[in-house]
């Protein structure tokens, strides 16, 4: 039962069976039997199923904080387990930006640390340009990065491509609109990104572009902070989609509109390291999983 919860705390965490079908590297019909066995054992229903949406039934939230604290015990148990035979430690220093720690990071180092509990992961931000110097200077083991990078002695690896799509709260009057423009968000009252990082770069290049000037109410560079902000100001905001998680967009009552003029925003994330060696042992096993894990989305995506 216990590894069946951890199945299911990760599909609440990735918001979707497809999500958690590629972290976990199971077929989601194999996901959607060990959701019913673990159901029929505990006798209640875990999810409402609404299409292919899935909300957490009231004991369906009790369930995962449970599965949270087996989850930290078992850690604990692991690391205990990882010291007694007295296993080498791994450390990795890792930069990313604020943005990319919000996205991208979270579930690599979660299935690091599941198979490495006892590693040391320490997490720097900073600028992609700060990031990428400091990984040339081997002040960092490796950097992930929303661009792709051309710098001598240095190997980059695409991870994945991202782009921003539109973000209302529900009873906003766009998405009563059957289409939505470019145009449409001139005037609109929008939060952005603050003044110097990547994403607001790329914001304004676009706005010039379309022509289109918002009504700011708000400059940021937090993506909690703009999400739990959009509702109460009644302003939209352009956000990656790969931050986007349904149960994220349920939580805040927000919907995302696609425009087709912001596939041009389309970003690679990519990770870079030093390739004239020196990494330590386990700086190479981040790399190489974290490689492993992007792969898998590749191969099952194609």
């Amino acid at each position: 039962m216990f590894e069946d919860l951890d199945v299911f705390a990760t599909i609440v965490e990735q918001s979707s069976l497809n999500k958690a079908s590629k972290l976990l590297n199971l077929s989601q019909p194999a996901l959607s039997r060990k959701i019913s066995k673990l159901e029929d054992e505990l006798g209640v229903s875990l999810f409402n199923r609404r299409g292919k949406r899935l909300e957490l039934t009231a004991f369906g939230q009790t369930a995962y904080n449970f599965a949270l604290e087996q989850r930290q015990q078992n850690l604990k148990f692991m690391q205990m387990i990882a010291k007694y035979k007295g296993d080498d430690q791994i450390s990795v220093t890792l930069g990313a930006s604020l943005t990319t720690l919000q996205t991208t990071l979270p579930p690599l180092v979660t299935a690091f640390m599941e198979k490495h509990p006892t590693a040391e992961l320490k997490l720097i931000t900073g600028k992609t340009h700060e990031i990428v110097s400091a990984v040339r200077d081997k002040k960092l083991d490796a950097g992930i990065v929303a661009s792709s990078i051309e710098e001598t002695g240095l190997r980059c690896t695409a991870l994945f491509d991202d782009h921003l799509e539109l973000v209302l709260p529900k009873n906003h009057p766009l998405t009563e609109q059957g289409d939505v423009s470019m145009d449409m968000l001139h005037s609109l009252p929008m939060i952005i990104f603050s003044t110097g990082t990547w994403y607001r770069k790329l914001t304004d290049e676009l706005f010039h572009r379309a022509g289109v000037v918002p009504d700011i109410r708000m400059e940021m560079d937090s993506f909690e902070a703009i999400v739990r902000l959009l509702p109460a100001c009644k302003a939209a905001a352009l956000l990656p989609k790969s931050y986007l998680r349904s149960q994220l967009m349920d939580d805040n009552d927000l919907v995302m509109i696609h425009i087709p003029a912001l596939k041009e925003t389309r970003r690679t994330t990519s990770l870079i390291y030093s390739e004239s060696g020196g990494l330590s042992a386990g700086a190479k096993r981040w790399i190489e999983e974290t490689k492993s894990i992007f792969g898998q989305y590749v191969q099952q995506g194609s």
